[in-house]
């Protein structure tokens, strides 16, 4: 189950008409080259995407946080479903406003470790989604962990083998937690991907996206990449 928190959006500011008895004089060409009705369009349509249209740095109220417990497949759908998902999660990332959550099956839970997953309802293939897997203290070396998680995932496994590149780099958190990030540029695919452990578990995020939704959705995808991160105590 998801818990999703979420920011009001930010109003529209309405626009005045004019007084239709007003009667008409045409303007000066100084100050109106086009006609009204096309200035009017003009300024209408940049309004709209300034509006629709967020910058690199999108607003936080663009997006939602997604609260994950990691349980096992042994308590997943279990008793306890009411219980406070932000005071037992184990991580979070933020998912962009409109985008689905599939549901994740018990028995794709218990196989690959699959713990949370939404997508864009307009292009399928343009998701995110989790996996953990228990037993891990620490990571082992960039080149091993991915080996790993493609033995469980299919899609990854081609996406490597074609790959075009593969950039691997270490990051540590605030809190010098050590992260490791991938970033392949496949055939028609883009894939960004983030490790690290905690509470003696394996975290993986991944973020993935057919070439077209890369190329236009890029701040967006590498926004919830970024936001990724395990919450609580190590």
């Amino acid at each position: 189950m998801a818990t999703l928190s979420s920011s009001p959006s930010p109003s529209i500011l309405s626009s005045s008409t004019a007084n239709p008895k007003t009667p008409y004089l045409k303007p000066p060409l100084l100050f109106f080259p086009k006609p009204l009705t096309t200035a009017l369009t003009t300024a209408l349509a940049t309004t709209t995407l300034l509006l629709t249209s967020p910058p690199s740095s999108i607003a936080s109220d663009s997006y939602n946080v997604y609260y994950g417990t990691a349980a096992s497949a042994a308590n997943y759908g279990g008793y306890g479903g009411n219980s406070d998902k932000k005071a037992s999660a184990e991580y979070v990332y933020d998912v962009p406003d409109g985008w689905k959550e599939r549901l994740v099956s018990k028995v794709e839970k218990g196989t690959n470790g699959t713990d949370s997953e939404f997508y864009n309802p307009k292009k399928r293939q343009e998701k995110e989604y989790l996996t953990f897997l228990a037993g891990f203290r620490q990571l082992a070396p960039k080149d091993v962990i991915l080996n790993n998680l493609a033995l469980s995932d299919v899609e990854l496994q081609d996406l490597i083998a074609g790959a075009d590149s593969l950039v691997s780099e270490e990051k540590k958190d605030e809190n010098g937690q050590l992260y490791y990030v991938y970033e392949i540029d496949g055939i028609g695919k883009h894939s960004l991907i983030a490790v690290t452990c905690a509470k003696n578990k394996l975290y993986a995020h991944f973020v993935n996206a057919p070439a077209p939704e890369w190329k236009r959705d890029e701040d967006t995808l590498r926004h919830i990449h970024e936001s990724f991160k395990t919450v609580g105590s190590s």
